[in-house]
């Protein structure tokens, strides 16, 4: 699995970089069929909000969840989150149809 982040006004760190990274390999361990990853994070600074957005590619779906909040990490973590349930959703949807 490719995870490709960037960010948009925000400089992105080895430590977040690596930290994108260690969340969502947790994903592919879920589901083996995810071919790449695009992460985008954003910061706001009027409004002092993080946010963060994900786009996974998968055989035969395209999976997409957003999340904000006031601590990036916390944000990339709801993200992981999110993303997991749609993935063991999607999993259960392709099993089950067989």
């Amino acid at each position: 699995m490719q995870i490709t982040v960037s960010g948009q006004q925000i400089e992105i760190t080895e430590p977040l970089r690596n930290y994108v990274n260690e969340k969502f390999g947790r994903i592919q361990k879920h589901f083996d069929h995810v071919t790449n990853t695009n992460v985008v994070l954003h910061y706001e600074k009027k409004k002092n909000r993080h946010a963060a957005e994900a786009t996974i590619n998968a055989k035969g779906t395209q999976l997409h969840a957003d999340t904000e909040g006031d601590d990036m990490y916390a944000v990339i973590d709801a993200l992981a989150d999110k993303l997991d349930r749609q993935v063991l959703k999607h999993k259960e949807k392709v099993s089950s149809h067989r």
